[in-house]
């Protein structure tokens, strides 16, 4: 089973590079970033017709996740994260698929910081530490999937100094990653490249693609029984290359 996060940055301008991936890839389950895109203007019917089913969480403009199954149409466990009712953005779907459970995550940017955009990051990553601790106790297969906004060590960074002081990269933001972790998760990318140096995202500015000026910020992290079928992690780098690409590329793991 291929497990694939991609952050699309706008599914109806990267539709084509999309259904491109399925077709060629043929992923079991995409979890999707940044839809852009209100519910009713999703594309489900173009979705369907690559064979795949799909939900879907939209917000008109910015934010939206969806998850897709392939061949079959994945069962809907939740959408929103709890902790603030007055919280209207977009960023978490989870489901069932086959046996395993799912979340499209789209972790807040958090710039600039300091401010009230970096304070909402920091909280979400709690909210979201607190629903992880909930699916580390049913004791299933789970998988957290999705674009983190998070770099979460030095090597996971073209330049330390370009980035020291965005939000991705702030002391607070790398402990909100790490407690996460600590409860039991294992980040795949990072077991499968232990020594750094894989990026997931390439600014489109500056000529960062071209540079290789990239980093990683698309994760995904494995409950304990997820790991144990855990055979091999990797991005699919070549995906950014591609004309009208999103800036992140898609970024997966396999399990048994």
């Amino acid at each position: 089973m291929r497990i694939v996060t991609y952050n699309v940055n706008g599914i109806k301008a990267r539709l084509p590079r999309l259904l491109e991936y399925l077709a060629e890839e043929q992923p079991d389950i995409v979890c999707l970033q940044e839809l852009k895109s209100s519910d009713d203007t999703f594309p489900e019917a173009d979705i369907r017709a690559a064979g795949y089913g799909a939900l879907w969480h939209g917000q008109k403009g910015f934010n939206g996740v969806a998850v897709l199954a392939r061949g079959t149409d994945p069962v809907e466990r939740q959408r929103g994260l709890s902790g603030e009712p007055e919280d209207e953005h977009s960023r978490y779907l989870e489901a069932e698929v086959d046996g395993l459970v799912v979340a499209s995550i789209y972790l807040p940017n958090g710039n600039p910081q300091p401010g009230p955009k970096f304070d909402y990051k920091l909280r979400w990553i709690d909210r979201l530490r607190k629903r992880a601790a909930v699916l580390l106790a049913e004791e299933r297969a789970v998988v957290l999937a999705g674009d983190y906004n998070v770099i979460p060590n030095d090597d996971d960074t073209f330049s330390v100094r370009a980035m020291q002081s965005d939000a991705l990269m702030q002391p607070e933001s790398r402990a909100g990653y790490r407690a996460l972790l600590a409860q039991g998760w294992t980040d795949s990318l990072r077991t499968r490249f232990p020594k750094g140096s894989v990026w997931t995202f390439w600014d489109y500015q500056a000529g960062s693609w071209q540079r290789d000026a990239g980093f990683r910020i698309d994760h995904l992290l494995l409950s304990p029984i997820a790991a144990d079928r855990m055979i091999d992690a990797g991005v699919d780098k070549a995906y950014r290359g591609r004309e009208k690409a999103s800036d992140h590329a898609p970024t997966w793991v396999r399990l048994r």
